[in-house]
């Protein structure tokens, strides 16, 4: 079981995406918290599924498949339904940049796996702060309601835009990374 809790997780975060999509639309009051709640939960899977493969030493080339596209099914869905739900521009351009980086880094590093430089477009901490700005966002957007004196929705915003700014900064460093082997290719 052990061995499989990893893949299991990333499973499970596939499987609540329609559960938070549910949620979201739902007409009810509380249908709101749900959704974020549920989005949270898939983001705690995320951590969990890393947690137990480096500490068990269990990873699989399923999981290396999976894990990203559980990623990023589960953002680019929730950004979906909340730009339906504001569809301003500055929203739009925030959830563009998002999604199109998140394309743009995947097919990067498959075409850097191709060459055998997989290594060369590895996580940086600026993904990784990028991703924490993200959720965060993500999770306030969801909420929407004020807690207690605090204006969620509007923080959420503030985040999602500076996660989007975080966003054409990090593509920069791993385009910026894969630029000798672009030279090399003659591109």
């Amino acid at each position: 079981m052990t061995k499989h809790l990893p893949n299991i997780l990333t499973i499970l975060r596939v499987a609540l995406i329609p559960v938070m999509i549910l949620f979201f639309y739902l007409p009810f009051e509380w249908s709101r918290y749900m959704a974020c709640w549920v989005f949270v939960a898939a983001s705690i899977t995320d951590f969990l599924d890393g947690y137990f493969a480096r500490k068990h030493q269990t990873f699989s080339k399923f999981g290396a498949f999976l894990d990203p596209v559980a990623d990023k099914l589960t953002v680019t869905t929730a950004l979906i339904i909340l730009l339906q739900d504001d569809p301003s521009i500055l929203m739009m351009i925030a959830i563009a940049v998002i999604i199109g980086r998140e394309i743009t880094i995947s097919a990067l590093r498959e075409w850097m796996a191709e060459l055998g430089e997989r290594a060369t477009v590895n996580v940086a901490m600026v993904g990784k702060i990028k991703t924490v700005f993200q959720m965060t966002a993500i999770g306030f957007l969801l909420y929407q309601s004020d807690l207690w004196f605090i204006p969620v929705y509007p923080i959420g915003q503030i985040l999602l835009y500076l996660a989007a700014g975080l966003t054409l900064y990090s593509m920069y460093v791993y385009i910026k990374a894969a630029v000798p082997m672009m030279k090399e290719e003659n591109i």
